[in-house]
């Protein structure tokens, strides 16, 4: 199986950022001829702080991103938070991702199964590989017929993750498209004074341990300037490393 991409800013900040970024993937899709998801969030629901930026929200954002589809030609991902929102979001994106601390809510899974759309489903920092069986399970009855699982590590302790590999092989079990998400298991939750850190120079090692491991797709938050990102800069990848990371990966 070929291993897909998915890629962008965490959160819509601007069009121009939008735009800066699927030039860039566009170019990487062309170059490598590679299967490539252009991701962005309308609205991060799971912020730290309640003062922390959120994004456009959902009638603005979906605006934006299908600007994106139309004039880059690219696949869409986003995540929704509630379930109301599948619906409208199934008419814009190509992929619908649970965030990993919604992922055992039924009612969203089953939401996001029902509009035909790709679900991608991440999993939760306090569940192993195994127990992700469940919630492949309540999208598939709910009528999604492809659903792939991300790997974004797991709680240890307090402010910090760690990734356990196995998990990849342990999904691949029951779903064939097990992704690494590769920014977000660099993260350390809540350990920047309100705000989320992490290790983006880990990055590029997390991938490539992904792929001994058989993972089947890779996901990087990037973003051309991420030390003044508005939402998870210290865990984003740079713009400009994005080539040499897919490169190592090919």
């Amino acid at each position: 199986m070929n291993p897909i991409f998915i890629a962008g800013p965490c959160v819509i900040e601007s069009a121009d950022l939008l735009y800066e970024v699927a030039r860039e993937l566009v170019r990487l899709k062309r170059k490598y001829n590679i299967e490539i998801y252009f991701k962005a969030s309308f609205d991060k629901a799971n912020r730290t702080s309640v003062h922390s930026f959120r994004g456009p929200g959902m009638e603005k954002g979906l605006t934006m991103l299908n600007d994106v589809r139309e004039k880059f030609g690219l696949n869409l991902l986003t995540d929704i938070h509630e379930s109301f929102q599948a619906a409208p979001v199934g008419e814009v994106a190509d992929v619908i991702q649970i965030p990993a601390f919604l992922c055992r809510q039924t009612d969203l899974l089953v939401a996001a199964a029902r509009t035909g759309k790709i679900v991608n489903i991440k999993k939760a920092q306090f569940l192993s590989g195994p127990d992700m069986k469940y919630p492949v399970e309540k999208a598939r009855e709910g009528g999604a017929t492809e659903v792939w699982l991300t790997e974004r590590g797991n709680i240890y302790g307090y402010n910090n993750l760690i990734v356990d590999f196995r998990n990849i092989p342990d999904m691949l079990a029951f779903t064939p498209r097990v992704i690494m998400d590769c920014t977000h298991s660099v993260q350390r939750p809540g350990a920047a004074g309100g705000a989320t850190g992490g290790d983006r120079e880990f990055v590029p090692s997390m991938a490539l341990a992904a792929k001994a491991f058989g993972a089947t797709g890779y996901f990087f938050e990037t973003h051309p300037d991420p030390e003044h990102a508005l939402s998870d800069g210290p865990n984003m990848l740079y713009l400009k490393d994005l080539d040499p990371v897919i490169a190592s990966l090919l």
